[in-house]
């Protein structure tokens, strides 16, 4: 096998949580791989893959233009992985750990509105809106509370949970480890609605959910497809092909879309795993633009740009409206940078020891960070108001912001 450039690193990086889908569901292949491939420091680290892929480089020069601080930091209890991202909402901040501990935190600064444990050992982090709070562990259950902590109801579905429930529009969507997608009622936790499509063979394990917007869903798929669904009755209203498998195995053809989405009033937008970017009419699903760029830790979008962290650790953004290049950023490629994010005026990104970095969104330069907990983050970070928030490998969730 002779792998394209990304791929040496990214391809035997993908084997640490590998899909097989066979006679026994779906099973990762961790069990018996060495404990430097299955023990990564985040799921953006894996973008990386060498000799020791614990140590980042060095941290690079900059020109201090802008000031990065710690809003607060929350202490969650135990670790979690890469499905464990918190609900980022405007009014409350909801984050889970694996132990079962669920909380609600003040955006503004941390207090903690109340913590409790869900009674189960959970597989993925939360989802939130202005009604229900939904968490799902390995046994495939669901269970949902009110926006105080109280349950509401508790459901199955056919599999683990694979990533944060999306409660929405009264539905509450359900990812399952054998590749569906559930719409349960957000009242009482009955099935609405499933979606299932053929997944293929051998796959990344996703943990990213989907975006919902004007009662769509949009999602990415096993194999290089973003879909847009009818969130009130699951119907297909239309799928776009990000990335087409190509190659001799079935690791070569790995395509999958492992990162959220970002979605706008003209397109919407997906990356997909050592495969491309590509951009979408919201309505039609009528493809706009494309470019040769795999990754692994997601987008972001201004009112010019779309970012992207590639395959490689670099942070690029290109024109939203062609998908030609702007500018490039590779100084941080050595420390596994997770997925862009808009933090005020400037672009951040989070890397394996912790630290905030700043980018100039015009030219890409760094312009300042902040050094947190020391540790890795989750997931691609999310913002509220003008802060940035995120879960960390070292069972903290923190908010940061910039000026």
């Amino acid at each position: 096998m002779k792998p394209r450039a990304s791929m040496a690193r990214g391809a035997l990086a993908a084997l640490v949580s590998l899909c097989v889908i066979g006679l026994g569901g779906c099973s990762t292949l961790s069990s018996w791989m060495p404990s430097w491939l299955t023990e990564p420091p985040s799921w953006p680290s894996w973008l990386s893959f060498g000799a020791n892929p614990h140590k980042p480089g060095p941290l690079p020069a900059l020109e201090a233009k802008a000031t990065a601080r710690v809003n607060w930091q929350v202490s969650l209890g135990s670790k979690g992985g890469p499905a464990f991202a918190p609900a980022v909402r405007p009014d409350a901040i909801y984050a889970a750990s694996p132990d079962g501990v669920l909380v609600s935190v003040d955006p503004a600064n941390g207090t903690q509105r109340w913590r409790i444990n869900t009674g189960k050992p959970l597989s993925a982090g939360v989802g939130a809106d202005a009604v229900a709070v939904a968490v799902g562990t390995d046994k495939g259950d669901v269970l949902a509370f009110d926006i105080s902590g109280k349950p509401l109801w508790q459901t199955k579905i056919t599999s683990e949970v694979s990533g944060p429930p999306k409660p929405t529009d009264g539905i509450v969507i359900v990812w399952s480890l054998d590749g569906r997608i559930f719409g349960l009622s957000e009242t009482d936790g009955a099935r609405k609605w499933v979606y299932q499509r053929p997944t293929p063979p051998l796959t990344v394990r996703r943990y990213a959910g989907g975006v919902v917007t004007r009662g769509g869903l949009f999602t990415g798929t096993p194999g290089g497809k973003l879909l847009g669904i009818n969130v009130a009755t699951g119907a297909l209203a239309w799928e776009g092909n990000v990335a087409t498998p190509k190659g001799a195995t079935e690791l070569e053809r790995l395509a999958d879309i492992t990162s959220l989405p970002v979605v706008e009033e003209r397109q919407v937008c997906a990356a997909a795993y050592l495969g491309r970017v590509a951009c979408f009419d919201p309505q039609r699903g009528t493809p706009t633009w494309s470019r040769d760029f795999g990754s692994l830790g997601g987008l972001a979008l201004d009112n010019r740009y779309l970012y992207i962290t590639d395959d490689k650790g670099a942070v690029q953004a290109l024109d939203k409206s062609t998908g030609a290049s702007v500018w490039k950023q590779d100084k941080l490629a050595q420390r596994f940078p997770s997925g862009p994010v808009v933090v005020g005026d400037y672009l951040g990104v989070v890397d394996a020891e912790g630290y905030l970095h700043l980018l100039d969104r015009s030219d890409g330069n760094l312009v300042g960070r902040v050094e947190t907990d020391g540790k890795a983050p989750l997931s691609q970070p999310a913002t509220v108001a003008d802060a940035v928030v995120w879960q960390s490998v070292g069972g903290n969730l923190i908010s940061a912001s910039a000026k």
